[in-house]
């Protein structure tokens, strides 16, 4: 949707950064346009290890470890358009892969599989980040 330039586009995950969330969903609003908002949102069906009662810090997990970035890009805002509101991760991604029964079941059937597939969803998520690091830099390092 960025790429249209006229789209609003938000990246969230309400128990990582609720400031984050709002902002998003004021800008949003607030846009001319059309817009777009994409939350990170735990279900059962992910087998969360520390209970469906921890959804909020699994969201927090998801965006420390890398596995999920929060991001705004607002086309209008001519001085800052994107922003990466995520940091650099904190939290290995193998640990916050292994606190879902989802990706947990794949590493006890298919180990080898597992391990395989664990490290290019790393390598991507650390790829996507820094691509998203340097969209970033070129919208701030842009004359409008």
């Amino acid at each position: 949707m960025m790429a249209y330039g006229h789209c609003y586009v938000a990246s969230v995950a309400m128990g990582a950064d609720m400031n984050q969330l709002m902002a998003a969903i004021k800008e949003a609003e607030a846009f001319p346009g059309p817009s777009v908002i994409v939350a990170y949102t735990p279900c059962i069906t992910h087998g969360i290890k520390l209970g469906m009662n921890n959804v909020q810090a699994e969201m927090k997990r998801a965006v420390e470890s890398g596995y999920w970035t929060l991001y705004r890009y607002n086309p209008f805002d001519k001085e800052h358009p994107f922003k990466l509101d995520s940091k650099e991760p904190t939290m290995s991604y193998a640990d916050f892969l292994a606190g879902e029964v989802r990706y947990a079941s794949l590493n006890i059937t298919f180990p080898e599989n597992a391990k395989q597939l664990f490290a290019e969803a790393e390598a991507n998520a650390k790829a996507n980040y820094e691509d998203f690091k340097k969209l970033e830099q070129s919208y701030l390092n842009q004359e409008l």
